[in-house]
């Protein structure tokens, strides 16, 4: 039997943890339909990774950031190119309203 090598486990740094926390949180379906999310600072963020994803958030066109005086950060952003528009192109074709059904939880 050959021996394998044991794969280390590198743990996330705070900027990554809370990257991927943030991304989470705008690709979540709710945000994703409301093109807005606001995000929140919890109390294991570094003041570095804070400002590091902040840093990042500033410098990505069609993102516009609200500083809410609770500290929370509200981000809204427009659609991209084809979202919102009917398949197929036509003009012709108003965009329905989404259904909301009841969340069964």
């Amino acid at each position: 039997m050959a021996k394998q090598k044991k794969q280390e486990r590198r743990e996330p740094t705070g900027l990554e943890r809370l990257g991927m926390r943030v991304s989470a949180m705008i690709n979540a379906p709710l945000a994703q339909l409301n093109r807005r999310v606001r995000i929140h600072r919890l109390d294991t963020d570094s003041d570095e990774a804070w400002e590091g994803v902040m840093e990042l958030l500033a410098e990505t066109d069609g993102l516009d950031m609200t500083f809410n005086d609770d500290g929370t950060v509200t981000l809204n952003w427009e659609p991209d190119g084809d979202e919102g528009r009917p398949v197929g192109g036509g003009e012709e074709h108003a965009l329905e309203e989404p259904k909301h059904e009841e969340v069964p939880f």
